[in-house]
């Protein structure tokens, strides 16, 4: 017997036609190129969206066709979430800061028809153009198009919104792709559906995840190309958030603005983005008015629990460090202080915080060791596994990756963790970054997030060089802040207080900066090439 209660299906279009329902008069606005600020109403918005879908229908295309952007947070890229869906169409984000070769083999790969790029970004055409088999391109500008080029305002402008009929969608059909950064082999895609969407933005609005409510004004710091900024822009629509959109400024002094003039209450960003804030407000507390900001995530890696300490103590901001992947939606899990952890001393608590956290509802969770599946004692390491209803079942239009995938249904992050009694998870190492010494594991993340809690260090990565005796030992390499100075001998006798001597890194090189990835992590794989050669002096 099943029960009585009726089929209706869970869809992007649904929460267009709830904003357009609900919160016609409330703001969404966007920091221009040229730093000017636009501003508009979710009814300008849903729309805008309609006159996108009724364009991209009538050039032809086929259901489930793609559409790319290549474009930062703006209003015109919200429009492509919700418009290019609600046109059966599959909106493909892609990540301006990877190289032209890697943009024009996701581009062929996901067969895209159809291009919208910011105007900041239309050099990448000539990079790839001789590459990819596009049939339109459109440029997100506020003015005129660049010569040779359509303006995304006149490709939408003779399109009648009365024509917008919401379609008839089945839930399971493809929404949106996003390709994993290729860290490891080419990038690969991973295909959400409507449903997968819909119910990511549930999840994530609730109070011991992001918290959305009506009345927060929300801006993502992270980009709209990177896994659909954490689900940010598709939540904050369902719940009726105003939104504030940086564009392509992101550095300390545009965001702090932003944040105290429109006054948000929300952000998220990577680790890296907060750690230059943070040095932007301690060496000017007073000069911005942040008393409206209650919540700031970080994800994408690690936060130091020195950053997360920091932000709360000199500042009163708070923290909420959560931790997904491109195959999972993103968002997976989030470290919220649960009733039980309120009753440990506060040391405690903050050292909690700086893990990734408790599964998110739905999101199921273990870790596998070499002696099978770990016990959740907060000691023992395993690879993290997690399967559930916004959890990847295979990459898109590709064998490749196929291992990562068991055959009872779960996907396999190579996610290194322990897991705590409690359910909090914290990721030790990616599996290729662990540093095998003596047969022992030590966990790079681990040293890297104490030492960035020390005054003088700005960013701290750890790597594996190879040693004689013991294989690989750990080698430091840091950045020091602007005017401060620190010696190997005192970061090790800084790190030596929470780490055995063994664990301790053999050796510290200072540098000016650390490569990162497309998306703002640091590039090991870049690291252990410039010190492959590196000799250890004990």
């Amino acid at each position: 017997m099943q029960g009585l209660t009726m089929d209706y299906q869970l869809t992007l279009p649904a929460l267009l036609k709830r904003a357009e329902d609900l919160f016609g008069p409330k703001e969404i606005v966007t920091r221009l190129p040229d730093k000017s600020l636009h501003r508009y109403t979710y009814a300008d918005f849903v729309r805008r969206s309609k006159k996108l879908g009724i364009a991209l229908r009538a050039l032809g295309l086929e259901k489930s066709d793609r559409v790319a952007t290549l474009a930062w947070n703006q209003y015109q890229h919200l429009e492509a979430y919700f418009g290019v869906p609600s046109a059966e169409l599959v909106l493909h984000t892609i990540n301006p800061r990877l190289s032209p070769q890697e943009i024009a083999y996701i581009i062929n790969h996901a067969e895209d028809k159809v291009l919208f790029i910011d105007e900041t970004l239309v050099r990448l055409v000539d990079a790839i153009k001789d590459d990819v088999d596009l049939e339109h391109i459109y440029v997100y500008t506020s003015g005129e198009a660049p010569e040779g080029f359509t303006s995304y305002e006149d490709f939408i402008r003779d399109a009648d919104e009365a024509e917008f009929v919401y379609p008839d969608l089945d839930e399971d059909d493809a929404a949106a792709l996003c390709y994993t950064s290729g860290t490891t082999g080419r990038p690969k895609g991973a295909l959400y559906s409507h449903r997968c969407l819909c119910i990511h933005s549930l999840i994530v609005a609730m109070p011991d995840a992001f918290n959305f409510r009506e009345a927060d004004t929300v801006l993502p710091v992270v980009p709209m190309f990177h896994v659909n900024a954490w689900g940010i822009p598709v939540t904050a629509t369902m719940v009726g958030c105003k939104q504030v959109m940086p564009g392509p400024h992101l550095d300390p002094e545009s965001l702090l603005e932003l944040f105290q003039d429109e006054e948000v209450t929300f952000t998220a960003g990577v680790p890296t983005i907060w750690l230059g804030i943070l040095q932007t407000l301690d060496a000017d507390p007073d000069r911005y008015d942040l008393s409206k900001l209650e919540r700031m995530g970080v994800g994408g890696s690690a936060a130091p629990e020195g950053m997360i300490r920091a932000y709360e103590k000199r500042h009163g901001l708070k923290i909420l460090h959560a931790w997904g992947m491109t195959e999972m939606s993103p968002v997976g899990t989030a470290s919220y202080v649960t009733s039980e952890l309120r009753k440990e001393p506060e040391d405690v608590q903050f050292k909690y915080r700086a893990k990734q956290g408790i599964q998110l509802p739905f999101v199921e969770i273990r870790a596998r060791g070499d002696e099978g599946f770990i016990p959740w004692d907060g000691r023992t390491m395993g690879e993290l596994e997690v399967r559930g209803p916004t959890v990847a079942r295979a990459y898109f239009n590709t064998d490749e990756g196929s291992d990562k995938f068991t055959d009872d249904g779960w996907f396999r992050t190579g996610d290194v963790v322990s897991i705590t009694p409690g359910g909090y998870v914290e990721i030790r190492d990616r599996d290729k970054d662990l540093v095998k010494s003596g047969g022992e594991w030590i966990s790079s993340v681990d040293l890297e997030n104490t030492l960035m809690g020390h005054d003088a260090v700005a960013e701290a990565a750890v790597i594996a060089v190879p040693h004689e005796k013991w294989d690989e030992r750990p080698l430091a390499v840091v950045v020091l802040k602007e005017g401060r100075s620190a010696t190997p001998e005192e970061l090790r006798e800084y790190l030596s207080k929470d780490f055995a001597s063994w664990q301790l890194p053999d050796a510290f090189e200072f540098v000016d900066s650390i490569p990162r990835t497309a998306t703002g992590k640091f590039l090991k794989m870049a690291l252990r090439e410039q010190f492959k050669d590196y000799q250890l002096t004990k």
